[in-house]
């Protein structure tokens, strides 16, 4: 699918959409496949390689986590395929009138620094950017930044260190430090992202691993405007 027709569908984009959308524009996303029956999860798990990640891929599962549709560290084909009949059983109960696509396929990304960068629409400021804490801690700590798009790389430096846990990303007991450089420019490539597209309503990306060489969206989702 090429980036006009992704960006024409006034919906929410699967997590597969987002990141190939992102991934157009040279935002660091893990590598996702969508794999429509069990036989295909199998077979993308094979070819991207041991361990995998499966999530459910449906506009109308947002909380994928706590509603069961995620399954982490799958070693082997056996695994895959009990996964995504667990998944698909799960998903069926909870959701009847759920429109279902599959399920994602990605690699098991090495645990980092989570981190959160988001985008939403202020009726009077237009698009903003967030940045801080991922994973859980964003919605325990709300330990974020803001700036109006578009941001420069010192809007992005500031952002980064302006929130309480920046000393988490120098490095803490055994944990590497982020590469706060890699963030800056994962920051600054959003918000051209958004300028460029401004059709775009919402942007989530979350978690993104933070490393001390790189910085990679694991989870993204993007909403876009009616009409």
């Amino acid at each position: 699918m090429t980036r006009s027709q992704i960006l024409n569908q006034p919906r929410i984009l699967t997590e597969v959409e987002s990141k190939e959308l992102l991934k157009q524009w040279g935002i660091p996303v893990v590598e996702t496949k969508l794999a429509g029956t069990k036989k295909e999860a199998v077979s993308i798990s094979k070819e991207i390689g041991f361990p995998v990640v499966l999530k459910i891929i449906s506009p109308d599962v947002v909380h994928k986590s706590d509603s069961g549709g995620v399954r982490l560290g799958l070693a082997n084909a056996t695994q895959v395929s009990n996964a995504y009949s667990e998944i698909m059983s799960s998903m069926r109960q909870k959701y009847p009138q759920a429109a279902i696509q599959g399920v994602s396929v990605q690699p098991l990304a090495r645990a980092g620094i989570e981190v959160i960068v988001g985008v939403s629409q202020d009726p009077q400021f237009g698009p903003v950017i967030m940045f801080g804490l991922g994973g859980v801690l964003v919605e325990v700590l709300k330990d974020v930044s803001f700036r109006i798009v578009p941001v420069t790389r010192r809007d992005a430096q500031e952002m980064i260190k302006e929130i309480k846990g920046y000393p988490v990303l120098e490095g803490y007991r055994v944990h590497e430090p982020a590469n706060i450089s890699a963030l800056e420019e994962l920051i600054v490539k959003v918000s051209r992202f958004i300028e460029q597209n401004p059709q775009i309503k919402e942007l989530d990306l979350n978690p993104i691993f933070a490393y001390k060489d790189k910085a990679v969206a694991v989870d993204a989702r993007i909403i876009l405007e009616e009409g």
